[in-house]
């Protein structure tokens, strides 16, 4: 009853999953930093996540951890499971999930995905998923889970129709406090899941990305950030201090750099004193 995508990018991993299901991402996705990704579904064992995790922990392959995994598992036929570890990638589906269901798995080297799912319009879904993260090369991974997803929900996703939605991701330095978490989204119950997950993945990447395209406070820039900032009451000593005033009144912290503005901050800040 739902569909996946579990992948690496370089030393990220992360999954993004939709369903006909309350909450989704409550059960669904698991990934640790320098490790690897699991999504459990169908009758999802949520065990098989702690569990696959320890496997590639300990240096199991994926499809060895997988096939360890399954069987052990008396109710294997009724699971679909999905495994990226550091450099091999294994999906499973067992033999008494709902059709349509089924998935693919590769792993290049670079990258490695494993998408799967049950309940599904038919095998376009996933192999729509599959395209779209080929054809997504070069974005971050988290964008890339989402156009795998977005391309899914678009070729029918869960034939039962829509519900909740998620993404969890993880990256050595990313997120709030360089924490690892790279993108921890979830859409519980919502008409348009797919698509509201991708307006909360924009804001995160806005309040916990890292500054991009930053360009220097001089001349009539600064003299613009200055005048918006004093529209918005800022007027610190200096347009840097006023900016970090701002900014943190913004939760916009973690993207100012001691180089200037970033572009997305000067965007937000234009947005937010034109009337």
């Amino acid at each position: 009853m739902t569909f996946s995508i579990v992948a690496r990018q370089g030393d990220a991993h992360g999954i993004a999953v939709a369903s006909k299901f309350l909450a989704v991402g409550a059960v669904v996705p698991g990934a640790r930093l320098g490790v690897g990704a699991v999504a459990t579904q169908s009758f999802a064992r949520v065990a098989y996540l702690e569990e696959l995790l320890g496997r590639l922990a300990a240096g199991e392959p994926a499809g060895e951890a997988l096939a360890a995994a399954t069987a052990l598992d008396e109710g294997r036929e009724t699971r679909q499971v999905g495994v990226v570890g550091l450099g091999s990638a294994a999906t499973f589906t067992g033999s008494e999930c709902n059709a349509w269901a089924g998935g693919v798995a590769s792993d290049d080297g670079d990258t490695a995905y494993a998408i799967q799912g049950n309940i599904l319009t038919g095998p376009e879904v996933v192999e729509e998923m599959e395209r779209a993260w080929h054809a997504s090369a070069g974005q971050p991974l988290a964008r890339r889970l989402l156009a795998a997803l977005v391309a899914g929900d678009a070729a029918g996703g869960d034939s039962r129709g829509r519900q909740s939605a998620a993404m969890y991701a993880v990256e050595p330095g990313s997120g709030y406090d360089a924490c690892g978490v790279l993108a921890d989204l979830r859409v519980d119950d919502h008409a348009d899941p797919v698509t509201e997950l991708g307006r909360l993945l924009s804001d995160w990447e806005m309040y916990f990305g890292k500054p991009e395209d930053v360009e220097p406070l001089v001349g009539d820039l600064a003299d613009e950030v200055r005048e918006r900032l004093a529209r918005a009451g800022f007027t610190g000593s200096d347009v840097a201090t006023a900016l970090a005033d701002w900014a943190g009144n913004a939760n916009y912290e973690a993207r100012l750099s001691p180089d200037g503005i970033d572009r997305r901050v000067l965007e937000a800040l234009r947005a937010a004193t034109t009337s």
